[in-house]
């Protein structure tokens, strides 16, 4: 009996039910909006991403069947036939409307505040006219895409489960609209709206069922800033010998993708002068990754994006290929917290560790 009323707590615990989403009334917590756009009277923040620089793809026609291609949830995979790729600081809000708002009039009203600005709608669709799925929005596996996986799959969206935020980019939805525009100054901005389905009670987000949600995407037009200096061949001798490893920021990817960007030259350039004057060095390089994304696709990233450094150092820079050896190690090793973009930005580099045998 005394063991049964220990556990009795922990018991309540595992019975307790679920978080549920429930109608906001503020903000989520640190969510801001973009200055470039104001938000639709009365509605709230329930999911918000910043970066300080990001790819981001902007479709400007319907999504196409891709044949033979899958997404990573084995989706039929579909792409725009035409789109702009985009680079700059990079903002996602994802708004819950007030109840009785539409899709058509938040969109309406969005094109409205960007033609006043002087900006230009690019493409808009609606319902099958956009491609793709239309009842899904980011989750789903084993079907065909949706436009909301296409601009945001499932793998980046990190809102704890069953909350307003999760449910509002994870359920069915109904009554979908898009649209792509310029904004003045090379900005570029996308909204794509839907209601909310999700009638079952025990589901979790029937809270927000019948609700618009208004998914804001803004690719700001500014160049990114070069806060990491190029380290030189001899820092890089000075840190490895006394440390044993030296962390690089100077050699750039684009987002999810792992070939080497032409930028990087100057730091892989030191790094070939450092083998050259240090002959008997043998480097791990190691890649590290921040959080976004699944722990074991970003073991694969940071692998893959290791693996090209080591090319790269071989092929064009004639360093030896047995003197380097590739490992990806995700997000296992951060420098900094990974819920700021500042401490995600720290987080995603190159480091060269030494791998020369210890003398005997």
């Amino acid at each position: 009996m005394f063991k049964l009323i220990l556990a009795f707590p922990a018991l309540l615990m595992l019975l307790s039910p679920l978080q549920t989403a429930t109608v906001p009334t503020s903000d989520i917590k640190d969510s801001q909006d973009n200055a470039l756009l104001k938000r639709y009277e009365r509605s709230f923040i329930v999911a918000y991403e910043r970066k300080a620089f990001a790819e981001f793809t902007l479709p400007l026609s319907k999504l196409e069947e891709v044949p033979g291609k899958k997404d990573n949830m084995n989706n039929q995979a579909y792409e725009p036939k035409s789109k702009k790729v985009l680079e700059g600081p990079y903002t996602r809000l994802v708004y819950l409307l007030p109840a009785g708002r539409s899709p058509v009039e938040v969109v309406r009203n969005y094109q409205e505040e960007i033609k006043a600005k002087g900006g230009k709608v690019l493409f808009e669709c609606k319902g099958e006219e956009c491609g793709g799925h239309q009842s899904r929005s980011s989750s789903g596996g084993g079907g065909d895409m949706s436009l909301a996986m296409y601009l945001y799959p499932k793998s980046r969206v990190t809102q704890e489960y069953r909350s307003t935020g999760y449910c509002a980019m994870m359920e069915d939805i109904k009554d979908q609209r898009f649209m792509a525009a310029a904004l003045p100054d090379k900005a570029h901005a996308s909204v794509l709206s839907y209601t909310v389905v999700s009638p079952d009670a025990n589901g979790g987000c029937s809270a927000i069922n019948e609700r618009t949600v208004a998914v804001v995407e803004i690719l700001e037009g500014k160049a990114r800033e070069q806060k990491m200096v190029t380290v030189s061949s001899g820092e890089m001798a000075q840190a490895i010998s006394s440390g044993g490893r030296v962390a690089l920021y100077g050699i750039y990817f684009d987002f999810n993708k792992a070939d080497v960007k032409p930028e990087s030259n100057a730091t892989l350039e030191q790094v070939a002068k450092l083998m050259k004057d240090s002959p008997g060095l043998k480097l791990l390089v190691v890649g590290h990754t921040d959080n976004v994304g699944g722990f074991a696709s970003n073991t694969e990233l940071s692998r893959r994006r290791a693996a090209s450094v080591v090319s790269a150092l071989s092929t064009r820079f004639g360093v030896g290929k047995d003197r380097l050896t590739p490992f990806g190690v995700s997000y296992a090793s951060p420098v900094a917290s990974n819920k700021t973009e500042d401490g995600r930005a720290k987080n995603r580099r190159v480091e060269l560790v030494e791998n020369s045998p210890a003398p005997k």
